[in-house]
């Protein structure tokens, strides 16, 4: 059987739904003696009107469909009363019936293929959950697929049915480790279930994004790519207020290398802020480079006294510099730059900022900052790949001391494309910053506080208070005895990412959630029901901050 040749649909043609009832008849009176036969030999599902058909087309033939329709009751309803009661607690739910391939089709992938497409119409629905009355012949087929089954078996003594679900982790899950699966969905090209990605990076890009990275490359030299590198550059400084912006192939490591390189330039010495773990890579890249400064290090979660940092900052001459990190990612906590570039212009020094996790996250404001440092991914939701370096004086170029990847100047001159820059990166950081509006923000802003109320609600301790904290997620410090790995890895097999395997995570047992990706909320309530799922209510503590922070 040549898979090429099917073609699979929802229905909507008057001769599909009759031949669906045609399908329906042999499969469930002829083959499974659920009904009684009819001269007709036609079976009109009593839930048609309301029903959704996936069909498999072969020249024209039906050889395979499934229904599926959201509207209670359902069929199971009335076989299984307080069916809600054996299901996932705050799902939304679909039930997906009369699943019919023509026997010379089944050991095809058509099954799969067939079961991919409903996947991917209920997903687009927001749906995540589906119910079915699996007919007990068929057992082994439907756990392969995913499917657990719950309650007694239902039907009469010819047509035995076990009440099943399939989550959309668990499909996901099945199609990613079973090979006979995967090639089923991606046969016809349906796209394989993705797990909800609350991770801080690499985030989930938008589909405008994706199809920006898709396009066939281009030369970097090209008038094409000279262009897009122009608009995207424009739409950051336009975005920020800085000046001038460096699209560098990297992470956002290399941008606060390039920083460190620039500030060597100098024989100014600064003052790095830390209160976590990005701050303190800060003070060790500034080791590395030779800079020559002191380092106010607080406690992870600290919030900085600005009253101290400013008794700091005054020891140190004009031109010097004060480096810190805006969004400190490791722990949640959004530090006052505002603050701090008042006091820099006040003292004639130079403020320089680490905002890789905050551009595009929440409105940044460049336009007093000598040096500050991006990437591609993260806030702004595209793919990783480029570091972004802002500055507001003109960077010129300095072969005798600074090498060519780590000299702003360098990448200043010649367009800004001095070497090979990719232009899917490019591309799909143009169409990023083209979708991160300030509605965005806001609709990201809103869901954070939303999930910050109820994981406290739930008993769960963030490490920063929700004054302090960026609100683009939040940082659970566990304490009641549960370790972040292994609670990680319970909700990635849930169908959530998020980060808990980074090592300083791992050192302070605290998970992260991040909504840089900007998923929708009705995943992020979903992932805060599995959470209190995995946690036992005894074991969250309500205890205070500073207790659950390392010293």
């Amino acid at each position: 059987m040549n898979m090429n040749e099917i073609t699979i649909k929802l229905a909507s043609e008057p001769d599909e739904f009759e031949q669906i009832h045609q399908l329906n008849y042999r499969t469930f009176v002829e083959e499974i003696p659920q009904y009684a036969p009819d001269p007709a030999r036609r079976l009109v599902d009593r839930f048609h009107e309301s029903n959704r058909y996936v069909i498999a087309l072969h020249d024209g033939r039906v050889v395979g469909m499934v229904a599926f329709r959201a509207n209670r009751p359902f069929s199971l309803d009335a076989k299984l009363p307080a069916l809600d009661s054996y299901l996932p607690v705050g799902r939304q739910l679909v039930e997906v019936r009369l699943l019919a391939i023509e026997p010379a089709w089944r050991r095809t992938p058509l099954c799969a293929s067939i079961l991919a497409n409903v996947v991917h119409t209920t997903v687009s629905a927001g749906y995540d959950t589906a119910v079915i009355s699996a007919t007990t012949r068929q057992l082994r087929l439907y756990r392969q697929l995913g499917f657990v089954a719950f309650g007694p078996v239902v039907g009469s003594a010819e047509a035995q049915y076990q009440p099943m679900y399939l989550t959309l982790e668990a499909v996901g899950s099945a199609v990613e480790t079973k090979s006979a699966l995967r090639r089923g969905f991606t046969e016809r090209g349906s796209p394989l279930p993705r797990s909800v990605n609350l991770l801080p990076g690499p985030v989930q890009p938008h589909a405008d994004v994706e199809a920006a990275f898709a396009a066939p490359p281009i030369s970097h030299r090209s008038p094409v790519m000279i262009e897009q590198m122009a608009r995207v550059r424009d739409r950051l400084r336009t975005m920020t207020g800085a000046r001038h912006v460096q699209l560098i192939p990297g992470s956002g490591s290399l941008a606060t290398s390039v920083v460190a390189a620039q500030l060597s330039l100098g024989d100014a010495p600064g003052l790095v802020l830390s209160n976590g773990e990005f701050g303190e890579r800060l003070a060790h890249e500034g080791r590395r480079a030779g800079l020559q400064f002191d380092w106010m290090q607080l406690p992870w979660g600290e919030a900085f006294d600005t009253d101290r940092v400013r008794a700091l900052a005054a020891r140190l001459p004009r031109g010097g510099w004060v480096w810190c990190v805006h969004h400190e990612t490791s722990t949640g906590e959004l530090n006052p730059i505002e603050a701090f570039a008042q006091m820099c212009d006040e003292l004639g020094l130079r403020l320089c900022l680490d905002c890789v996790s905050s551009i595009g996250a929440v409105p940044v404001d460049l336009r007093r900052v000598h040096l500050a440092t991006g990437s591609s991914g993260k806030g702004l939701g595209a793919y990783p790949g480029l570091a972004l370096v802002f500055h507001n004086q003109p960077a010129h170029p300095d072969a005798t001391r600074l090498a060519s990847y780590l000299d702003l100047g360098h990448w200043a001159s010649r367009d800004g494309v001095p070497h090979t820059v990719s232009s899917n990166l490019v591309g799909a950081l143009d169409a990023a910053v083209a979708r991160a509006t300030p509605e965005r923000m806001q609709r990201i802003s809103v869901l954070s506080a939303w999930l910050y109320a109820a994981v406290r609600s739930e008993g769960f301790q963030p490490a920063v208070p929700i004054e302090r904290a960026c609100p683009v997620g939040v940082t659970l410090a566990l304490t009641g005895g549960e370790q972040a790995a292994a609670l990680g890895e319970a909700l990635e097999r849930r169908g959530f990412s998020l980060s808990f395997r980074s090592r300083h995570l791992r050192e302070r047992n605290w998970i992260q959630v991040s909504l840089l990706g900007d998923p929708p909320q009705y995943a992020v309530e979903q992932f805060v029901q599995a959470l209190c799922q995995e946690v036992a209510p005894e074991t969250r503590t309500r205890t205070p901050l500073k207790a659950a922070l390392p010293v």
